[in-house]
């Protein structure tokens, strides 16, 4: 098993309360010349509203992130506004007119099918439901009106995506890779 893949096996057994405003996380300018993007990966904390930036097994920055629903379920179906929870992978990358970058998640993967099919056969979902598709991490929609603001105060807008403020979508953008893996977690 590669390096980073054990390195995001111990950062989910490891909580992340202690880190603060004051930790220089928050404003530190990547260089991405400086960053192996071979050796970097995304962890979501949908429980406090943050993007966890690693570099092998340093954190090398912190994001400010908003979702879907207030909620914070997990993605059930299309339509449902969550953002799912679980290991995905970046699977394209490209400039977007509406939300400045965006970098699509390989939702729905093997896990997120298992999880679907599991809900059908329970009768949570009906046997008529979609899955949904389309997760990705984006900016702001700056033209519909969502500002960074957004971000900053946790107003979840979004269909299920990661939302950010759009310097630090375009910053992310050039540091990462298709590929990158991404865990989600509540």
């Amino acid at each position: 098993m590669p390096r980073y893949c054990w390195s995001i096996l111990l950062l989910l057994l490891i909580p992340l309360a202690g880190f603060n405003n004051e930790s220089g996380l928050y404003t530190v300018k990547l260089n991405p010349a400086a960053i192996d993007a071979d050796k970097v990966f995304l962890l979501i904390d949908k429980s406090d509203y943050r993007m966890y930036l690693y570099e092998d097994v340093t954190l090398i920055k912190i994001y400010k992130v908003v979702f879907g629903s207030r909620d914070m379920l997990d993605k059930q179906m299309q339509g449902d506004r969550q953002t799912p929870e679980g290991t995905f992978h970046i699977s394209s990358k490209r400039y977007d007119g509406r939300w400045s970058r965006f970098m699509l998640l390989d939702y729905p993967n093997e896990v997120s099918w298992a999880k679907f099919h599991q809900r059908q056969q329970q009768g949570i979902l009906p046997a008529n439901a979609d899955i949904g598709g389309g997760i990705g991490i984006h900016g702001v929609e700056y033209n519909s009106g969502i500002r960074d603001a957004y971000v900053d105060s946790r107003i979840n807008w979004t269909l299920g995506c990661v939302s950010m403020k759009n310097g630090d979508v375009n910053e992310l953008y050039d540091v990462i890779k298709v590929g990158t893996p991404v865990v989600i977690r509540r």
